[in-house]
């Protein structure tokens, strides 16, 4: 990595995008700042959201383009918040040009640029990782505990799930070649969940997917999103993991997180859980809030292992993973066989 700052304050930041959906820009910029980093430039096509982070952010410097930033600021970490099938080019300009990054989840689209950009990162002595805050979120930090604990014993099955009956709105994330699919939006957070309860090598992918339903009722027509996917994922363990996507659900299973061991089944959703266990010829059901997630620790991680050298929590490698799942998913979909995971 490059020389560590000797301050916080001295990491100055800047976002590329400042779109209206979700306030991201602002997002991140008011996490980093309360991660001690100083919010220094904004870089957006839209003159009229640049005209927001300006009002946002009084005397930040605004730009229209990456390039533009990358040759007049001082930036020295950019976070990147574009569609999907920008993340891998973006992030090589940056880390060419000696710019730490975090790009916003999903890391990338395939498994080629997630290995393109650790080597970039590695030749040019960068730090790459994603926006895995939930990472941190309450329901999985009980899941941990609650695995720990033993009471379900050990991991057999997880089933990750989500979606319903509708058609998907007309908006980047329905495009198939921005996106990368259905299942690269919510199914990223739901596998990264997934890989921190199975602690063991991919050994293979088998996907699926349904096409067609929705095309022709949405503006992108044959470039749409799956109506529904579905990934199994083999582990070396034995374990397996279950992800499912979906549109065309009428009478959605709820929860979206499964977890079934050989004692018992813990589920949830985003705040509720409930562990249901087998004893003799009784099921006891307990149930359970979530904590609160603890999101600020994405950042306050990134800005320790700039100052500190602390490890980074979520590495290039360890978002490379769900990627691979992901991009191995959708060709075995394609090709209809179970691919085998590779390692670089």
């Amino acid at each position: 990595m490059k020389t560590r700052f000797k301050r916080v304050e001295d990491i100055k930041v800047g976002v590329v995008g400042y779109g209206g959906a979700f306030n991201m820009g602002r997002l991140h910029l008011d996490d980093m700042r309360k991660a001690g980093m100083t919010p220094y430039a904004v870089a957006e096509p839209d003159e009229s959201r640049l005209k927001v982070a300006a009002e946002d952010y009084p005397g930040i410097e605004t730009y229209r383009s990456v390039t533009e930033m990358l040759r007049k600021s001082e930036v020295n970490l950019i976070v990147l918040i574009t569609p999907h099938n920008t993340h891998a080019p973006l992030a090589l300009q940056c880390i060419k040009a000696g710019k730490h990054v975090v790009c916003e989840k999903p890391f990338a689209i395939t498994t080629k640029e997630c290995d393109a950009m650790i080597a970039a990162a590695k030749k040019y002595n960068v730090v790459v990782s994603t926006f895995h805050n939930r990472h941190w979120d309450g329901s999985i930090m009980n899941a941990l505990k609650v695995l720990k604990s033993g009471v379900i014993g050990e991991v057999v099955r997880i089933e990750c799930r989500a979606g319903g009956w509708g058609k998907p709105r007309n908006w980047w994330r329905s495009s198939k070649s921005i996106s990368g699919g259905i299942l690269y939006d919510w199914g990223v957070h739901l596998l990264e969940y997934a890989l921190q309860l199975v602690d063991s090598e991919i050994t293979e992918v088998t996907g699926y997917a349904k096409r067609g339903f929705w095309a022709d009722k949405t503006k992108w027509g044959e470039d749409g999103i799956e109506d529904e996917a579905y990934a199994v994922t083999r582990f070396k363990s034995g374990a397996w993991v279950t992800l499912r996507i979906t549109s065309i659900d009428a009478h959605p299973k709820p929860g979206m997180m499964e977890v079934t061991g050989t004692k018992g089944t813990l589920w949830w959703d985003y705040d509720n859980h409930e562990i249901i266990v087998k004893k003799t010829d009784k099921t006891v059901v307990t149930k359970g809030k979530n904590p609160e997630p603890q999101w600020a620790k994405y950042y306050a991680n990134v800005a320790d292992h700039l100052t500190k050298g602390t490890p980074l929590v979520i590495t290039p490698e360890w978002s490379r993973r769900p990627i691979h799942i992901l991009d191995l998913a959708d060709r075995s979909a394609t090709e209809g066989r179970a691919i085998k995971a590779k390692y670089s």
